[in-house]
């Protein structure tokens, strides 16, 4: 070979190695993918949410654990199988999403023309929807502390601790009455006081 071209390929693969840095160094970057939340839309209500998903499940953890008086004496019911707690544990994080769903932006509290169960108690609709779009963030708020609420009553069930769990029914039933004080009915004077933030 002349001898040119045996100092050509003596220096090939440093050549190679420097077009391919090159190269890549100028490979133009992926657009980054679209937010998966641009699609989401609310089809329900806060009000259907919290008939459907909130209700019964805060039913089913506040009544988780009784204690009721019989001529036997004094008897505590609570889940006892693994199967009763992990119905408790569906429930409660049932409860939890449903706080990340009533904070969507663009969901309203009910469909229009919709009225309150006892008007000369609770705000309309319209006024509770212009409260929360006041305020999101204290919305967000009260979601928020029932979520954490929620996550100790998750913690007693994963313990199987029933005190755990009879407390944090209590709690859950103070998170939940405070935020209905603040936006359903705040002038309800026979209505518990909203917890101090």
């Amino acid at each position: 070979l002349p001898i040119f071209m045996r100092k050509l390929l003596r220096h090939f693969p440093a050549l190679l190695a420097v077009a391919l840095l090159f190269g890549c160094a100028q490979a133009p970057t992926a657009p980054a993918p679209a937010a998966a939340t641009a699609d989401i839309k609310p089809e329900f209500t806060i009000r259907e949410i919290m008939k459907s998903m909130v209700e019964p499940r805060a039913d089913t953890l506040w009544n988780a654990v009784t204690t009721s008086v019989t001529d036997k004496g004094v008897e505590t019911h609570a889940p006892k199988t693994e199967e009763e707690w992990a119905k408790m544990r569906y429930e409660a994080v049932t409860l939890s999403e449903a706080m990340n769903s009533i904070q969507m932006a663009g969901r309203k509290v009910a469909k229009p023309g919709e009225q309150a169960k006892d008007p000369k108690v609770e705000l309309t609709f319209e006024q509770i929807d212009a409260l929360i779009n006041k305020d999101r963030a204290a919305w967000a708020k009260f979601a928020h502390t029932l979520q954490e609420k929620v996550g100790a009553a998750i913690k007693a069930i994963d313990a199987k601790n029933v005190d755990g769990l009879s407390a944090a029914g209590g709690d859950i039933d103070a998170a939940c009455e405070s935020c209905h004080k603040m936006y359903w009915y705040p002038n309800d004077k026979g209505a518990p006081e909203p917890e101090k933030k």
